[in-house]
This record gives C-alpha cells, structure tokens and sequence, in this order.
C-alpha cells in the first residue's frame, strides 16, 4: 500500500534564494499585483484582479483545496524583502493514481531569472518524495513558449494536445498535456 501527504501541516520549503510558504492575510497586496497584470493572467483562467478582495478570494480558494485534499499552493518569498513574487503548487490530485497536476506564476519583473526552475524543482522533488507521486502532470497554452521551454528544461515530455479543452476568456483553447514520471525523475 502506497503512502500518502497527510495534509496536516502545510509544508514549507527552502531553495537556494527563495521559501515557499503558505499565504496569509498580509500577502493579499502582493498577490494583487501578481494578478492584476495582464502578461501574469493571459494564459491561465482568470481576469486581472481589481482589488484586494479578489486576493483574498483567491487565498480563501488555496485554503480549500488544502483542506480538500486536492492540492497545495505555495507563494513564492523573497526571504530579504519578504516580498511575495509568485505562487507555485499542485491541483487535481488523484491519490489512487499517484497523480498530480502542477501550476505556477511569476511576477514578469522576476522572468528569466531562473526562479521557476528552481522552485519548480523544489516541489517536483517534494511530490515525488514526499507525496509519493507517480506523474506530475502540466497543461499549458500552445501560445506560452516561455512555459513550454521552463517544462522542457526540467524534463517534462509532451505527451499531445487536448483539442479545445477549456473555455476561457470567453472561448475554447488548446492545451497541450506534459508530463515527469517518478522514475524519470530519479
């Protein structure tokens, strides 16, 4: 029988120049300004924020899928200025298939600095050994080429393309579906 995350403590993690924490309510002006631009919300279902009550709908909204037991969403703190610069986690957790489906943003300032890479490892590593992951799993936008490449550098493979998978933003788009299996990993 397989061991799973217990769900009880929220974990935090280290990398080499970030934590990766749980929100709380004094994060709610930095996620507004993660949210409320438009370069951060193109691909993913959600309109730019207008007010601090969306941040704290969407805090509210990280709460629930911990409690529910379907995911984990960790911000992304600069430990110096503890200035919260994006959000990285998992959803759609399958324990009776050992799969997960992994998420992230970033404040554009903060792109093509190497920070993705580096918390995404940090989580990818945490699921496989932690939570006991079998597949982590990515669907992305054709269109998000910087997200396609961060996938590929941490050795995700494309397994296809779901054919107008998601109505967002008033219309149907394709995402393609990428994967990393536990023993690719190791």
């Amino acid at each position: 029988m397989n061991a799973h995350f217990n769900f009880t403590d929220f974990p935090v993690l280290a990398t080499e120049r970030f934590i990766l924490r749980k929100a709380q309510e004094s994060d709610c002006f930095d996620l507004l300004e993660l949210y409320s631009t438009e370069s951060v919300v193109k691909y993913i279902p959600l309109e730019p924020f207008n007010s601090v009550e969306d941040s704290k709908n969407e805090m509210n909204w990280y709460e629930k899928i911990y409690e529910d037991q379907s995911g984990l969403r960790w911000l992304i703190e600069e430990p110096t200025t503890k200035k919260v610069i994006g959000t990285c986690g998992f959803l759609n957790y399958e324990k009776a298939h050992n799969r997960i489906e992994i998420g992230y943003d970033l404040i554009p300032s903060y792109w093509g600095k190497g920070i993705m890479k580096e918390t995404l490892s940090s989580i990818i590593h945490f699921a496989f050994t932690k939570m006991n992951m079998n597949k982590i799993e990515a669907k992305v936008d054709p269109e998000n080429i910087s997200s396609i490449k961060l996938l590929e550098k941490l050795n995700f493979y494309q397994e296809g393309i779901l054919r107008e998978h998601e109505f967002e933003k008033g219309k149907y788009v394709d995402l393609i579906n990428f994967s990393i299996l536990k023993r690719d990993y190791l």
